[in-house]
């Protein structure tokens, strides 16, 4: 097993780990909208429902970091198996293409949430304060264009990599033939005087 990976060669693998860096800021940008939320501390007063929000728990910040690594650690174990195939650049590519497009593809519904989950802001201080740095949205907002940014990144390097992957098969299917087993190899004339 370990002949035919090195047959193969390491390229998808090493595509597959280029590949993950954009992809694992692309899932750091969206695994907290889709999953984020404060810890509010709600009580009634007077019949009315008051509620204080606080920002998300330590727990929670772990969780975000660790499936934005899983995304990037699934794109290199897919690099790892694409390693033994004769074609396994290609595979690597188009996985990234795949979990870049999985990754994004409920940002809006996801952006859409996380600001209902956060109705004074990412800052939780209410618009009309003095300190107020973040509106209701704005951090949703810039957050989804980032992730749709890393994400076309992605894509964009993983179809550069096929293309030039597509571009050095064609310059070996087109480089010259093997000479026939049996032919002394064709040698270039040497001037007299100067053999060898």
């Amino acid at each position: 097993m370990r002949k035919r990976w090195l047959r193969h060669g390491k390229a998808p693998l090493v595509v597959a780990s280029l590949l993950s860096a954009p992809l694992f800021f692309c899932a750091l940008m969206a695994v907290p909208l889709a999953i984020e939320k404060p810890v509010a501390v709600e009580w009634t007063r007077h019949g009315h429902l008051l509620a204080v929000y606080h920002q998300a728990s330590s727990a929670m910040e772990a969780r975000i970091w660790l499936l934005a690594l899983a995304d990037a650690l699934l794109l290199v174990l897919a690099g790892v198996v694409a390693t033994f195939f004769r074609r396994g650049v290609y595979i690597s590519a188009v996985a990234a293409i795949v979990l870049a497009l999985g990754t994004t593809h409920r940002l809006d519904h996801w952006t859409a949430h996380h600001t209902l989950r956060y109705p004074l802001g990412m800052d939780l201080i209410r618009e009309t304060s003095t300190s107020n740095t973040l509106s209701k949205g704005q951090w949703e907002a810039t957050a989804r264009i980032t992730s749709l940014s890393f994400a076309h990144w992605t894509i964009v390097l993983a179809t550069a990599a096929i293309a030039i992957s597509l571009v050095q098969e064609a310059r070996r299917r087109r480089g010259a033939p093997a000479a026939a087993p049996g032919l002394p190899p064709e040698s270039t004339p040497q001037p007299p005087g100067m053999a060898v």
